[in-house]
């Protein structure tokens, strides 16, 4: 079981890198936004490049930081049930919910997207919209994301393992702060 936590906290590691990073492009989202809104306004003119930059940058920012929010407890959860009964029970109430709900729509999510993108990138797609971008990037980020988040999945699942065995304690109602 050492083994499997060591490749969890790496995991980990990872994930949260990769949520920092992606973090800041909420940042640029506002200013090319702001920016956009601002040229389109003072000047009358604008390009769809400005506009799918920002859709791109929103689809990384969810596909890419939703690792980072599982690992730290941040994902939307039904909490009726969860926050009513004990930490025991919640570490079930996950185990469940990873090996038979996530798990399985994550990676086949990864495994789905990947042939769109190898299409999108073979063919150079572009996007229909005058002066829109290349279209292979935004769908590169859905293997990518769900695949990220698959490995969160099973990150989480090794430890919600352990923590039902006693080998290590882990918060299960709070969020986990940044590290």
């Amino acid at each position: 079981m050492g083994a499997l936590l060591g490749l969890s906290r790496g995991i980990d590691r990872v994930n949260l890198f990769i949520g920092r990073c992606v973090s800041w492009l909420v940042l640029a989202a506002v200013l090319i936004s702001a920016g956009n809104a601002i040229v389109r306004k003072l000047f009358n003119t604008s390009s769809n490049a400005w506009l799918e930059v920002q859709w791109y940058l929103f689809g990384a920012i969810v596909l890419l930081g939703a690792a980072a929010a599982l690992y730290r407890n941040e994902h939307v959860r039904v909490d009726l049930i969860y926050g009513a009964v004990s930490d025991r029970a919640r570490l079930w109430i996950d185990l469940f919910g990873l090996i038979f709900l996530l798990l399985p729509f994550a990676a086949y999510a990864a495994w789905l997207s990947w042939p769109i993108f190898v299409s999108s990138w073979r063919i150079h797609e572009m996007s229909s919209n005058s002066g829109g971008l290349v279209r292979w990037p935004a769908k590169l980020l859905l293997p990518v994301g769900f695949g990220l988040l698959t490995l969160q999945g099973l990150s989480e699942l090794i430890k919600r393992i352990a923590a039902l065995r006693g080998l290590i304690v882990l918060e299960t109602k709070y969020s986990k702060p940044l590290q």
